[in-house]
């Protein structure tokens, strides 16, 4: 009579770990961005400083919101991009360039606009920007990467 294993295939308990792997990364992405970003907006307080009048700098729960989001739908991405493409990294890096042009254009088009907006808070904000860009990308496509079989 043959035996039936029960414990899962070799494949299936590695693509678990790897889901496993992945998830902590996304989530140490996430954190991490939205540290840095917190970092960044404390040091824009000390050396611009933001005039009350400022919404969009009015506090870091701004910051951390409009961080957490989009870091989280990268992580997504990237997830999808592991799964789907040939060369996730790349595919990933690329996409993250031309939606980080696309973040940035409101800040210097609409961001001026807005009642007490200087030169310097909209600086901080193209730099919040591209500093979650980097960690974003750099966490992803560095700690992420599929291991070798």
């Amino acid at each position: 009579m043959a035996s039936i294993a029960l414990s899962p295939s070799a494949p299936a308990a590695a693509r678990s770990g790897s889901r496993g792997r992945f998830a902590r990364v996304g989530l140490g992405t996430v954190v991490a961005a939205v540290l840095a970003n917190v970092l960044v907006y404390a040091l824009g307080a000390a050396l611009v400083g933001y005039a009350p009048g400022f919404v969009v700098l009015a506090n870091a729960s701004g910051t951390i919101i409009f961080t957490v989001v989009p870091a989280t739908g990268a992580v997504l991405l990237y997830a999808a991009l592991r799964r789907f493409a040939r060369r996730p990294a790349r595919a990933f890096a690329i996409i993250a360039a031309v939606v980080l042009v696309a973040s940035i254009v409101p800040d210097f088009t609409y961001i001026p606009t807005v009642p007490g907006a200087t030169a310097g808070q909209t600086a901080i904000l193209v730099l919040m920007h591209a500093v979650a860009a980097g960690v974003i990308v750099g966490m992803l496509t560095t700690l992420a990467q599929p291991r070798a079989r």
